[in-house]
């Protein structure tokens, strides 16, 4: 005759579903870290964004450095209907090797509204921990076109040209007839044609 399975007591039971019951709240537990954890990585570029103050400080420092450093740049950001700057484009470390800044949209010398912009990579030269970016609007149109569009992809929603002069040279206003043309500097002063193409502009809110 089979021997009989002794059936498991109610203490064992009750054993069995309080390790159920805590390994169910451990398992929530960590996935609520991992939640956690997600959302701060994903608002982390928002936390550190600079103060209007601030990129306003650094915008007219590096719009200064390009009119001195530059003959005939102060005369071709007169004549464009709005000068967008990027005083430190640098290496992004977000993990995909990109890079990225804050500037302000100028009108008629004051700031308007702020942008970042983001690239895959538009080229840093050898050893460049950092460079200038400085985009003008030289028709109505194209200024329009820009503030009009929910984050501008450049090659998308319009062509930059950018300029290559040495920063002993000068520029000549009456060549350049493209209606959005930019120009990228290291902290040298020294200039690049470095495409932008594939850079998105953004439209940015940072506090006072």
């Amino acid at each position: 005759m089979p021997a009989r399975i002794a059936e498991p007591s109610a203490m064992v039971i009750a054993a069995a579903a309080a390790i159920v019951v805590a390994a169910t709240a451990a398992l929530a537990a960590a996935s609520a870290i991992v939640v956690i954890a997600a959302s701060a990585t994903l608002v982390a570029p928002d936390k550190g964004m600079a103060s209007k103050a601030a990129i306003d400080a650094d915008v007219r420092a590096a719009s200064e450095k390009f009119a001195t450093q530059v003959r005939g740049a102060r005369d071709l950001a007169a004549k464009a209907e709005g000068v967008l700057v990027f005083p430190s484009v640098v290496k992004a470390g977000f993990g995909f090797g990109g890079e990225y800044g804050e500037g302000a949209l100028l009108v008629r010398g004051q700031p308007t509204t702020y942008y970042n912009i983001v690239s895959a990579s538009f080229g840093f030269q050898l050893g460049a921990q950092a460079q200038t970016v400085i985009i003008m609007f030289m028709t109505d149109q194209a200024l329009a076109s820009f503030r009009s569009a929910y984050g501008f992809k450049v090659g998308v929603d319009g062509s930059i040209v950018v300029v290559n002069i040495g920063a002993a040279g000068t520029i000549d206003t009456d060549s350049l007839t493209s209606p959005i043309i930019a120009f990228v500097l290291d902290p040298q002063g020294l200039m690049y044609s470095l495409s932008l193409e594939g850079s998105k502009i953004t439209q940015i809110h940072p506090d006072p």
